[in-house]
């Protein structure tokens, strides 16, 4: 069942400060892309290969976190997950994972699936691609996963075609904008409400300024979803970039 239709406002991305990465812990992930809550058939065309939307022949959906972990907000997650026995999908920044590797290891143990964010939380347009490529890597020494999400959601061509060549690229469905200032916890379920369709990819973040909406946000979106009758998966290990919706 599909809830709202796509946005049809067109954004042009700007250059974000490579300064932002310092703030990964408060939730640094703005970006043009990101205020659409659910992306236009336009900006899923720039890259093609990413995984945007799972089946849209199934009632399912794919919870996913970025930015942790952190010890303010990854422990709460992991505890109101498993509350509800729900595996989620956590977008881990390589360098809070090299401070926190034990927050690391508590996702991993409770059944949920590790992704790539880089090292550093690095934009695609702030750096040159050498830089962000080998940030990439970096992070994965810790990581060890298949799965990549680009910080703010975007990166230059060329990033784009050498890193799908090894991971498979997770995009969005829906983003929250649980990291937004400008929104309330209720405005966040909404949007969940509002955008949420068969397949979609959920994007929440385990970040400081996320955390205090989602204590009240995120066991309203899942009995919501419960109730509405979507079952919750994370993404299959073999999952490939040509297996993708939409």
């Amino acid at each position: 069942m599909q809830r709202g239709k796509h946005r049809a406002t067109i954004l042009i991305p700007l250059p974000i400060p490579s300064s932002c990465g310092s703030r990964v812990a408060e939730g640094g992930d703005f970006s043009p892309f990101m205020i659409i809550e659910q992306p236009s058939k336009w900006l899923r065309w720039l890259y093609p290969s990413a995984i945007w939307r799972m089946n849209p022949e199934e009632k399912a959906v794919y919870l996913t976190f970025d930015d942790g972990p952190i010890p303010q907000s990854t422990p709460w997650l992991i505890e109101t997950l498993g509350k509800y026995g729900v595996k989620a999908t956590f977008f881990m920044v390589g360098d809070n994972v090299r401070k926190y590797p034990q927050l690391c290891e508590l996702v991993k143990s409770h059944g949920h699936r590790l992704g790539n964010h880089t090292f550093n939380h690095l934009g695609g347009f702030t750096v040159p691609s050498s830089r962000y490529l080998h940030n990439a890597n970096k992070a994965d020494r810790l990581i060890h996963s298949n799965l990549f999400r680009p910080p703010r959601g975007w990166m230059r061509n060329l990033q784009y075609i050498t890193l799908r060549r090894h991971y498979t690229i997770i995009m969005w469905d829906l983003v929250t904008r649980d990291y937004s200032k400008h929104i309330t916890a209720t405005d966040v379920v909404e949007n969940v409400k509002r955008y949420t369709r068969n397949g979609s990819i959920i994007t929440f973040h385990d970040s400081l300024r996320s955390i205090d909406k989602l204590k009240t946000a995120l066991p309203q979106c899942i009995e919501w979803l419960q109730k509405e009758g979507y079952s919750f998966k994370i993404f299959d290990e073999k999952l490939h970039h040509s297996r993708h919706f939409k």
